[in-house]
């Protein structure tokens, strides 16, 4: 009996996340519905709050699953260079050029950091950083990156790459951004290159 009720409460969860990121992207935090949202999925209200607290907490859940989407196809790209330093750079485009996402651009970037706060503190952005920093490390132990702190490091890069993308999300023409705001992230991080 207790099985079956987690398994119908991982259901709901599923449920009133994928429905809120559906309306979150397609309406915006502020004026999606909540009573839309779980109606549309057969839940009440009373399953939103018993799941995430309450529309905040449902924000905040959705987030971290898009976030988090984000940081693995990012890595993805990344691995995908054939080389640590390729990588790298190919990582942080990679999570630059999703803010031409709609759904990334409205949610994580835009009603994300305006309704749950500095997104360098959450969870996701935390997980994202801890990857960045092992590939700084063995950058530098591999005498591709100036002996700096390896932590500092990654925390710049990964800052460059997130304001990069709120940058984008918030212009009025995020394509015409873009490739300033990579070729700047190209060159910031190219001064942590051992000389040749």
């Amino acid at each position: 009996m207790a099985k079956r009720r987690v398994e119908t409460m991982e259901q709901n969860r599923v449920k009133l996340i994928t429905a809120a990121r559906k309306a979150f992207a397609g309406k915006g935090y502020s004026t999606a519905s909540m009573d839309e949202l779980t109606a549309e999925v057969g839940l009440t209200r009373g399953a939103l709050y018993h799941n995430f607290g309450d529309k905040r907490g449902l924000l905040a859940a959705v987030v971290d699953q898009i976030d988090s989407e984000m940081a693995s196809r990012a890595q993805e790209i990344g691995a995908r260079a054939g080389d640590g330093w390729q990588g790298l750079l190919a990582e942080g485009t990679a999570y630059i050029e999703m803010a031409l996402d709609p759904e990334v651009q409205r949610i994580v970037l835009l009603d994300g950091p305006a309704v749950l706060g500095d997104p360098s503190q959450w969870p996701s952005q935390s997980s994202c950083l801890q990857a960045t920093k092992r590939t700084v490390e063995r950058l530098i132990a591999q005498g591709r990156l100036k002996p700096v702190d390896a932590e500092a490091a990654a925390r710049l890069l990964s800052g460059a790459a997130l304001n990069a993308a709120l940058w984008i999300a918030a212009s009025d023409d995020p394509q015409d951004v873009l490739p300033k705001a990579v070729e700047a992230f190209h060159a910031l991080a190219a001064g942590l290159l051992v000389s040749s």
